[in-house]
C-alpha cells in the first residue's frame, strides 16, 4: 500500500467540508486535482471513501473509520513537528551534567536557572561528583556533559580548558587585608587551609612556599574549600582558595560575614575544564549549554577581577 501523507490530509479536508470544491481551496490545489487524490486514496484502499449521487458526495461508514485513523496519523505528526522544533530551538529534550563540589553549590545551579529560562519542555539531571569520576561518565558516555577539574587529554573526551587564578582569603580585620597583594612571605608560619596532600593546588602552594624559603602550616586540610570560609571567618587560619568558591561566596552578598579576598602571587592556578564525550555528536542542546557556560567562565573571572583590583569583600 502506498499512501501519502498529502493523501491523507486532503482527505480529512474532504470529510470536513463535505464539498470537493472547498476542500480544494482548503489544500490550495484544483478541485480535479483533489478530485483525482480521492479516487488514488480509494484505490489503494480497495474500497470506497464516498458514494457519489448528482454531484453530492456521501461518506462511507468506512470513511468514517478511516477518518478516525486519519486524524491520529496527522495529529501525532503535529505532535511531532512541535517538538522537533522545539529541540531545533534548544527548548525540549534532556541533559544530563556531572559537575564537581566547588561548583556545584552555586555556580553550575546559578548558570543553569538562566539556561533553561524559557524552555519548560527541557529537562535536567544534574549530579555531583568527583572530578576523577565524572572524566569516566564522560568518557563512557553516561552524561553528555561534566564540569571538573583539569583531565590528562584523552581521545574518548573532548574537553575545553581554562586556567583560573586562585585568591587568598582573608579576615577584613586582619592585618594582611591591607595589602593589594597576598605573598609567601605574608604567610610564613600562619595557620592554613589546604586541600588534600595530592591535589594539584595543594602542591603548587607548597611548591611556592618553599621557593620563597617559607613555611607552609597545614592547619586544617579540606577535600573541598568551601568549609574553609568558615575556618577563615573564625579566625583559624588563612586560605588561599580557588576562584569558583570565592566567586560564589562574592555574588551571594554575604554582608554579614567578614572575608575579603585579595591576589596571591607567585600565580597559583586552579584548571577546570568543560567536558564531552570524544566519540558522540553532541546534541544542540549541549553544543548551547557548552557555550553559555563558557561565557559564565569569563564572566566569573571578569567579576573576580574587579573585586581583587578593588579591593572590594
Amino acid at each position: 500500500m502506498n499512501i501519502s501523507l498529502r493523501q491523507i490530509a486532503t482527505f480529512r479536508e474532504v470529510m470536513r467540508s463535505g464539498s470537493i470544491s472547498q476542500a480544494a481551496r482548503t489544500v490550495m490545489r484544483t478541485q480535479p486535482a483533489v478530485s483525482s487524490m480521492i479516487s488514488t486514496l480509494e484505490e489503494e484502499l480497495g474500497f470506497s471513501l464516498f458514494t457519489r449521487e448528482h454531484g453530492k458526495l456521501t461518506p462511507t461508514p468506512e470513511a468514517h473509520f478511516f477518518l478516525e485513523e486519519c486524524e491520529a496519523i496527522l495529529d501525532r505528526l503535529e505532535r511531532t513537528e512541535r517538538t522537533i522544533s522545539q529541540i531545533r530551538a534548544l527548548e525540549a529534550g534532556k541533559l544530563r551534567i556531572a559537575c564537581h563540589p566547588a561548583a556545584s553549590g552555586l555556580f553550575m545551579p546559578r548558570l543553569l536557572t538562566d539556561f533553561l529560562a524559557g524552555k519548560d519542555d527541557l529537562d535536567v539531571e544534574l549530579i555531583m561528583r568527583s572530578s576523577s569520576v565524572i572524566e569516566d561518565m564522560i568518557a563512557s558516555q553516561q552524561y553528555d556533559l561534566g564540569f571538573s577539574e583539569t583531565p590528562i587529554p584523552r581521545a574518548s573526551i573532548d574537553q575545553t580548558d581554562f586556567d583560573l587564578e586562585c585568591v587568598c582569603v582573608l579576615r577584613a580585620d586582619d592585618p594582611l587585608a591591607q595589602l593589594d597583594e597576598i605573598a609567601p612571605q605574608d604567610l610564613d608560619g600562619r595557620p592554613m587551609a589546604v586541600l588534600f596532600e595530592n591535589h594539584a593546588t595543594t602542591m603548587q602552594t607548597a611548591s611556592v612556599f618553599e621557593q620563597a624559603g617559607c613555611t607552609l602550616k597545614k592547619r586544617v586540610e579540606l577535600r573541598t574549600s568551601l568549609p574553609g570560609l568558615q575556618f577563615v571567618s573564625a579566625g583559624v587560619c588563612h586560605m588561599i582558595c580557588d576562584m569558583i568558591t570565592a566567586y560564589s561566596y562574592i555574588v551571594q552578598g554575604r554582608v554579614d560575614d567578614n572575608l575579603v579576598v585579595r591576589r596571591f602571587r607567585p600565580l597559583i592556578s586552579n584548571s577546570v575544564s568543560i567536558l564531552t564525550p570524544g566519540y558522540a555528536t553532541r546534541s544542540l542542546t549541549t553544543q548551547a549549554l557548552s557555550a553559555h557556560l563558557e561565557q559564565s567562565i569569563r564572566e566569573m573571572q571578569a567579576t573576580m577581577a574587579t573585586a581583587i583590583s578593588s579591593g572590594a569583600p
